[in-house]
């Protein structure tokens, strides 16, 4: 595939979603996609490597008819409820003779907060460093080059279930697609939808999914936690179903607001869908309290996925959380004019996240070295530039 051509997949639980971008010298552009229904997906986790491969073998066709592109590599998201972040606390003595911190030392304080995980049945996705101490004193800029005897770095690992990422990396090779790396889900969409300033100030990124929910929390201009909770905006089809005793076709239009349900009052359709939104809010300010920052995100959260196209969602999200909130929206450009649907999104990412990494001379991780300290190191170093 030709070096300015990049691929996005999202595999979701409702859609598999792929994207081709090319970049020219006006930016970056959308030269086509595919969408189908995913077959085989429950809460983010393949249970159907068949169906599956089936759904992904479609969006691919679509996407490659609309291009005109063979599609042979791509990178892809990784979601699903088993996606989490812990902390870990590593140190490494300065190996130089005149005491200066190199990238060794570094490489070694982040091994050793590796070692300290329980990786039972995980592997690790991305690391971002958090802190720094040098000789027990808080450090509050990268370590290189300043001079020190034993250094110490508090880092955010962000892993997933090694079963999960082994069940999509094989359906990927069964399509005969390489896979140029993977992002977790979670914070696939941040450099498309947040603000540096918002990250300095204190935000949350929430993806509202078909059967799981994501927060990723940014502050200091770092990403300091991850969570995926096991509900969606499916709940809200299946109360609209039993409440009102129709379809779950029928329930899943009136939910978007596609088609209105005229036997029955607006005020009950809101009362049932206010809820389950109140219910989500709330495991979300929970979540929020249990890190210390409900109330306290001074830039408030973006709010995308499916489920963000609920009416009024974002003034039940302010009510419970107490933040400012609005909906994340990004037009994609394309040589047919601007594109404004929304579950492209996360693909669309991924796609332009390639011409990033190539333009800052990145190498492209491979599987083995994104289940290793390499392509940790590789996300550190990265953050760690001016």
């Amino acid at each position: 595939m030709k070096q300015n051509i990049s691929v996005g997949i999202d595999i979701g639980t409702k859609n598999t979603r792929v994207v081709v971008c090319e970049e020219t010298a006006e930016g970056t552009k959308m030269l086509g996609f595919g969408i189908s229904n995913t077959v085989g997906v429950r809460h983010g986790y393949i249970v159907s490597r068949d169906d599956v491969l089936v759904s992904l073998k479609k969006a691919l066709r679509d996407a490659q008819t609309q291009s005109g592109i063979k599609i042979k590599q791509a990178s892809i998201a990784i979601g699903g409820v088993g996606i989490d972040s812990s902390y870990s606390v590593g140190s490494s003595v300065v190996s130089r003779a005149d005491a200066v911190i190199g990238k060794v030392d570094i490489e070694k304080a982040i091994s050793d907060g590796e070692s300290g995980l329980d990786l039972k049945n995980k592997v690790m996705l991305h690391a971002y460093p958090v802190s720094f101490k040098i000789d027990g004193k808080e450090f509050p800029v990268r370590p290189e080059g300043i001079s020190g005897l034993k250094l110490e770095v508090r880092t955010l690992f962000i892993t997933c279930f090694a079963q999960h990422l082994d069940d999509l990396l094989g359906v990927f090779g069964d399509a005969g697609i390489k896979v140029l790396g993977f992002t977790a889900n979670p914070i696939a969409t941040q450099s498309l939808l947040l603000t540096d300033l918002q990250k300095n100030f204190g935000c949350a990124l929430i993806d509202i999914g078909e059967e799981t929910v994501s927060v990723a929390v940014f502050e200091n201009n770092t990403l300091i936690s991850v969570h995926v909770f096991d509900i969606g905006s499916l709940n809200i089809t299946k109360d609209l179903a039993l409440g009102l005793r129709i379809t779950p076709e029928e329930a899943e239009s009136i939910k978007l607001g596609v088609v209105s349900f005229q036997s029955v009052p607006k005020k009950k359709i809101e009362e049932i869908v206010e809820a389950r939104l109140s219910d989500i809010f709330e495991l979300i300010d929970k979540y929020f309290k249990k890190i210390g920052r409900s109330g306290l995100l001074p830039a408030g959260a973006v709010l995308v996925g499916g489920g963000a196209q609920i009416n009024n969602i974002e003034n039940v999200a302010k009510t419970m959380l107490k933040i400012p909130v609005r909906r994340g929206f990004v037009e994609f450009p394309s040589s047919k004019g601007p594109v404004k649907d929304q579950q492209l999104l996360v693909a669309y990412a991924l796609a332009v996240s390639q011409f990033d990494k190539t333009k800052s001379g990145s190498k492209v991780s491979s599987k083995t070295e994104n289940e290793g300290l390499l392509s940790v190191l590789k996300n550190f170093f990265k953050q760690l530039m001016p």
